[in-house]
């Protein structure tokens, strides 16, 4: 039903600017009463970095930016939703126009600039919802003018922590002057030995959160073997892979293709399938990835979980295909499940990892 809903109302939604449209949508959710969606099916159960999901579906962080449409959004059907990038401190981000829609290229550029209301905004929303129930992942991210970047992830961890089921160390985004920076080796290696020791500091006693790494799609394979060695030394919890890329495929055909941004969407789904892919191969099991870019289907979906993704997330398909997506891969997942009869969809994760690292057909 939601489906046919956004059928009807996408032309008048992509009349309107693209950072409009999506404010209103965030709006419409937060003053919904949540849906209540149906009991997904076992064989999509997942456990990972000591949580159990429902499904593997998630949604990516840049969509509910300040928290807001937590339950909205998982009700639509989401296994967790991962809210933020969340800075310290209040920051505008860069100036409007800031994000365009390529929909020649089923593509999204932004460079929202980590626009936030800041750790305490968020955080009291996230404690007005805390006996809701639905996992909720918190994208952390650095204040622009901040003089030390790394304890800005210090402080983001300890106050966060506590209120999360999990954390994601945002060192990717391309719209920071600088933050990729935090990606080389040494910086990342103190920045996440401060963020484990706050996130301990915060939870002295019982679980601890899991902290993630998201890293960019434009990593070179030195530069991977770099992260992926910081992140097995320091015991982190996961990796998700990847950001939006700086990228720019010959192939677009958006009016908008010039813009300055991180480009996301579909033209991102080969190029970051393909660093999952060598994700999953240097990481040889020791934790979980979610594989994030391009899913705009069953199918890519299904490529995220071959290339070695326990979990996925999209976000840019819903400004072209709506909600009734979640369900669509969901239902298509599985079915991959029955097809290879096995009881879960966990028995496929990396299947294939290593042709599509090789650039196989995905």
């Amino acid at each position: 039903m939601i489906g046919k809903l956004f059928g009807l109302a996408r032309p008048l939604i992509h009349k309107l600017d693209a950072e409009t449209a999506h404010r209103l949508t965030i709006a419409a959710l937060a003053a919904a009463p949540p849906l209540r969606p149906g009991a997904d099916d076992p064989a999509l159960a997942v456990e990972a970095f000591g949580l159990r999901f429902a499904n593997p579906v998630g949604l990516a962080a840049g969509f509910d930016k300040h928290a807001e449409a937590i339950d909205g959004a998982l009700g639509l059907g989401f296994g967790f939703v991962e809210i933020g990038g969340v800075t310290p401190l209040p920051q505008p981000g860069n100036p409007r126009p800031r994000v365009f829609r390529l929909p020649e290229d089923e593509a999204v550029i932004n460079r929202y600039g980590l626009n936030s209301e800041g750790m305490e905004a968020v955080a009291a929303r996230l404690s007005a919802r805390r006996r809701r129930g639905g996992l909720v992942g918190v994208n952390l991210g650095a204040n622009k003018d901040s003089a030390d970047r790394s304890a800005d992830y210090a402080i983001l961890t300890r106050r966060l922590a506590p209120l999360a089921d999990f954390l994601t160390i945002n060192v990717s985004s391309p719209n920071t002057p600088g933050l990729r920076d935090l990606q080389a080796e040494s910086a990342l290696d103190d920045l996440i030995a401060r963020a484990l020791a706050a996130r301990d500091e915060a939870q002295a006693e019982g679980r601890a959160t899991p902290i993630l790494l998201k890293i960019a799609p434009d990593l070179s394979l030195p530069e991977l073997d770099g992260m992926v060695g910081v992140a097995l030394k320091r015991g982190i919890d996961g990796m998700i892979v990847s950001n939006s890329t700086v990228a720019r495929p010959d192939t677009l055909r958006g009016a908008a293709k010039g813009e300055i941004g991180g480009l996301s969407g579909k033209p991102l789904f080969t190029p970051s399938t393909r660093l999952l892919a060598e994700t999953f191969l240097r990481v040889e099991g020791r934790f979980p990835l979610v594989g994030v870019g391009g899913i705009d289907s069953a199918r890519t979906a299904f490529a995220k979980i071959r290339a070695g993704a326990a979990l996925v997330q999209f976000y840019s398909a819903l400004v072209f295909k709506g909600p009734g997506l979640i369900g669509e891969i969901k239902h298509g997942l599985a079915s991959e499940v029955r097809n290879a009869g096995l009881p879960r969809l966990s028995a496929l994760v990396g299947r294939d990892a290593a042709a599509i690292a090789r650039g196989e057909t995905i």
